[in-house]
């Protein structure tokens, strides 16, 4: 085996923690990236929930494409419990960095962050950080393929 291929077969604390981040940098990244847009262009042209709605699908397009790639390159290596807590603790991530955002940079409480939501672009902002904790796992399921011994 060589020095850069892992034991696939141990899906310990440390490759659960790994692969999280690495999800959860991958999924938020896009987001950092769209989120200038949104808000200085699009919102002021168009208002919060259209902006927020039409950022989702591209948000969208990002989990499923890192969920499938994370859950692909897991799917040998990690059961179900571990494809579902990656996906969960990216999550989480995602929750605590835009509690960050919201209280660090703009000046909200963490109810204005998770309450103050829009009715409707905040439930598909809740709907995708769901199917974020479920890509590794549901899409590892339908197939993908193993690379490098399961290591990124």
């Amino acid at each position: 085996m060589r020095s850069d291929e892992g034991d696939t077969r141990s899906a310990g604390s440390a490759g659960i923690l790994r692969w999280s981040g690495i999800y959860f940098g991958a999924v938020f990244g896009v987001g950092f990236l769209l989120g200038p847009i949104r808000v200085l262009w699009l919102e002021p042209r168009l208002g919060e929930r259209a902006a927020q709605l039409i950022e989702a699908p591209f948000m969208l397009l990002a989990t499923v494409l890192a969920g499938r790639w994370v859950g692909g390159h897991l799917r040998s290596g990690y059961g179900a419990c571990a494809r579902l807590a990656i996906g969960a603790l990216a999550a989480g991530l995602v929750l605590l960095a835009d509690l960050g955002v919201g209280v660090g940079l703009r000046g909200m409480t963490m109810a204005e962050v998770f309450g103050g939501r829009d009715p409707v672009s905040g439930a598909v902002y809740y709907a995708l950080v769901a199917l974020m904790a479920l890509a590794p796992w549901a899409l590892a399921r339908k197939g993908g393929t193993v690379g490098r011994g399961g290591k990124p």
